[in-house]
């Protein structure tokens, strides 16, 4: 999962970045490279730079730059706002205006206000995403008292994220101020009901989307922020940069600009820190006459993100023409790429390949051959259109979601189909090995999700959807569901299928195997009767259209007996089973991973269906064959000595059963981690033959560790929680007898 972002910016000497924050402003940094700097790839940043915080791991400071040193035409709304923070607090403002209008400008000013003049915890988080919202919120639960338990089991997907956070929040000792900040998406709220009000303390919501029912809801105010007057927007851009013209010159830039904040910021920053030009206000004036300032993207409306998109576009595109003119065309391939990703911070690792050559962007125009990345990297870093970032220990460059936009619709139609497969190949490069299980590789691939998302949306709004392009999403998803964070699996999943069925169709390969992975996280979350709805036409699709032996119908089919299996259709599952396993055998053989991980699965039903004739005697041969072939520590051997385990338990060899269990339950901790859901699922195995033995406060600590374990990571209406609950509750109440052997 990705944590809460922060806006950096290093320098030193005279050099200079412009780093905007959100949609707002440009904040003004000195950043310089001395020679022989470290490069950016290869070794940790060793310039100059002045100290930064570490945020990701705060939310007690706004995740942009330095508020502007004046905020200018704001008066009337500032005291409303100050109004509400200084109240009692169940308010939740929404801030609503188009996109960079200077909503995150005002939502700072007031988080530094309602900090030193009113006592207020101040909260911030990005609401932009899904990811890093929740991590923001998580992050915020964990400022307000949440323990590192409850955050993980949240954070893996496990737990109901909103309300842990809430519960803290509701019962925080002091008032605070919550800042949700970019929350252009509403929805990204709604699901999951993340905007709630509260006693104590006052929310406050940036958004560019003005007519939510979200913001008509009771406690809600909603405020509309525009443009900036005339003679305000021109103050900003005196303010910036005093010495590049006259009032009146400033006047018709800022006209000229539209009286966004955002970008009269960019071209106030850009004509104070030139360094081998010299534009005055009118020359600037000229070059945007030039290149045609019509305020409204066609088809957007008045008031919506299309009139940021153009009026920052015009902007970013003089600073890439400078760029060019001095030797850098670079930089716009460069930035191009990065638009086919989402706005989340990108690791430097996944720009690696393209720094060594070889991934076809030495084919676009402008080429970007490998020895011109790291100056391209500069150039934008240095220009302030992207900045460093570090989350959970990686490096990562972030450009602004609306540049991005601006970017990604004003790519030639030319280009767009390779800048496509350049960006993917580049993600499939970066994704860790299959079975990486280091927690380095699990934060790599949680960085990576968002991207492939943003890829799919890109290719589906310009029709390049490839089976490539969807089988790099399944993929992650994939990775990140064995990650452990099974909402953010669930979501990247659906998206791959949804793509797929649009652009491949229901037939393809490719979209069978996508909508057969989204049922295998439906069916970790405890939506079993979803999992089955989804999974039975796709099993049928399979058959008939790839035939019975295609390891993606056979995949399709143990996916969906799993299903049927947890919905006690145990014939029917069995049946698919052995069809499974059969086919396993023939096409990869009988010591393939896969044809071994679906004798352990035989082994389990067979337990259900209480054919237990020469069962221990197969799981003892299974467990050996595992660890010949796959090694002692490898998962599926736990798993098969986990079924022995079950058999010994069954035949009334307590203490045996009690031992293998302990050192399945190692072996599944040091796989998967102390709170996985499966590591339970020993767990109470364990208390099982506790209690078979008469150790009944034992198996009681143990069943209450799982019963209270699964309620964090899982839920309490999850159907693993529920009959933990049960046991728990029968363990207590009922004294054992010797012979009293549960399965």
């Amino acid at each position: 999962m990705s944590v809460p972002r922060p806006m950096e910016g290093r320098a030193s000497g005279s050099a200079r970045i412009y780093q905007a924050g959100g949609d707002q402003y440009i904040e003004e940094h000195v950043h310089h490279h001395a020679p022989g700097s470290a490069p950016l790839f290869g070794h940790p940043w060793t310039g100059p730079a002045e100290p930064r915080e570490a945020a990701p791991d705060s939310v007690r400071m706004p995740l942009v730059g330095r508020a502007p040193r004046v905020l200018r035409d704001r008066t009337d709304l500032m005291e409303r706002l100050r109004a509400a923070v200084a109240g009692p607090g169940s308010d939740i403002q929404v801030l609503h205006g188009m996109g960079g209008c200077g909503k995150t400008a005002v939502a700072q000013a007031l988080f530094t206000e309602a900090v030193r003049d009113h006592g207020r915890v101040g909260l911030w988080v990005n609401a932009s995403e899904r990811v890093s919202l929740r991590a923001g919120m998580l992050a915020v639960a964990g400022d307000r008292g949440a323990t590192a338990g409850e955050l993980a089991a949240a954070a893996g997907g496990r737990r109901a994220a909103a309300d842990l956070v809430w519960h803290y929040l509701d019962q925080s000792a002091q008032p605070w101020l919550l800042v949700l900040d970019n929350a252009d998406d509403p929805a990204v709220l709604e699901e999951g009901s993340w905007l709630r009000p509260s006693p104590s303390g006052t929310v406050l919501v940036t958004t560019r989307h003005a007519t939510s029912s979200l913001w008509r809801a009771p406690a809600t105010s909603s405020h509309r922020l525009g443009v900036l007057p005339l003679e305000d927007a021109t103050l900003v851009l005196r303010d910036l940069a005093p010495d590049a013209g006259t009032r009146e010159s400033a006047r018709k830039v800022a006209r000229r600009l539209g009286c966004l904040p955002l970008a009269l910021t960019l071209a106030g920053a850009h004509l104070a820190h030139q360094l081998l030009e010299s534009w005055s206000m009118d020359e600037y004036d000229r070059k945007l006459t030039e290149e045609s300032t019509a305020l409204v993207d066609r088809g957007a409306s008045a008031t919506g993100g299309g009139q940021s998109r153009h009026l920052v576009g015009r902007t970013w595109q003089l600073s890439l023409d400078g760029l060019a003119e001095r030797g850098l065309p670079e930089a716009t391939a460069l930035l191009r790429l990065l638009s086919c990703w989402a706005a989340d911070p990108v690791p430097l690792s996944l720009l690696m390949p393209a720094a060594q050559g070889g991934v076809g962007l030495e084919h676009l125009d402008p080429p970007l051959a490998a020895p011109r990345v790291e100056p391209a990297l500069r150039a934008l870093l240095d220009h302030s259109l992207i900045e460093m970032v570090e989350t959970d220990g990686h490096r990562c460059v972030k450009a602004h979601g609306v540049l991005l936009d601006s970017v990604a619709g004003s790519v030639p139609d030319a280009e767009r189909a390779l800048l496509a497969a350049a960006a993917g190949g580049l993600l499939r490069a970066a994704l860790p090995p299959e079975g990486a299980a280091s927690p380095r590789a699990r934060s790599q691939v949680r960085l990576l999700a968002p991207h492939a998302t943003g890829l799919l949306h890109r290719s589906h709004r310009h029709d390049l959807v490839t089976a490539e392009s969807v089988r790099l999403a399944v993929r992650l998803a994939r990775l990140v569901y064995e990650a452990g964070d099974w909402t953010a699996a669930l979501a990247l999943a659906s998206t791959a299928a949804k793509t797929a069925a649009e652009h491949l169709g229901a037939e393809h390969p490719v979209t069978i195997e996508a909508r057969s992975g989204q049922g295998t996280v439906l069916f970790r979350l405890g939506r079993y009767a979803e999992a089955a709805d989804l999974l039975r036409p796709v099993q049928q699709e399979a058959l008939r259209t790839l035939g019975p032996h295609d390891e993606r119908t056979l995949d399709a089919a143990y996916e969906l007996q799993r299903v049927l299996h947890r919905l006690g259709d145990l014939a029917h599952a069995r049946t698919l089973l052995d069809t499974v396993l059969d086919g396993r055998r023939q096409a990869l053989g009988e010591d393939h991973v896969a044809t071994l991980k679906t004798r352990c699965e035989l082994l389990e039903l067979r337990l259900a269906q209480d054919e237990f004739d020469g069962y221990t005697a197969a799981a003892g041969e299974l467990a050996g064959e595992c660890e010949r072939r796959l090694g002692p520590e490898h998962l599926v051997t736990v798993w098969a000595r986990d079924a022995l385990a079950r058999g010994l338990l069954r035949s009334g060899r307590g203490a045996e059963a009690e031992e293998l269990f302990r050192r399945v339950l190692a072996g599944q901790r040091a796989g998967y981690g102390d709170d996985h859901p499966l590591v339970y699922g020993v767990l109470i195995q364990l208390s099982r033959a506790q209690y078979a033995q008469g150790k009944r406060e034992r198996a009681a600590e143990s069943a209450r560790e799982v019963a209270e374990g699964r309620a964090v990571i899982l839920g309490e209406d999850h159907p693993e929680t529920v009959a933990a609950r049960a046991w728990y509750t029968e363990v207590l109440a009922t004294p054992p007898a010797p012979d009293d052997l549960v399965g």
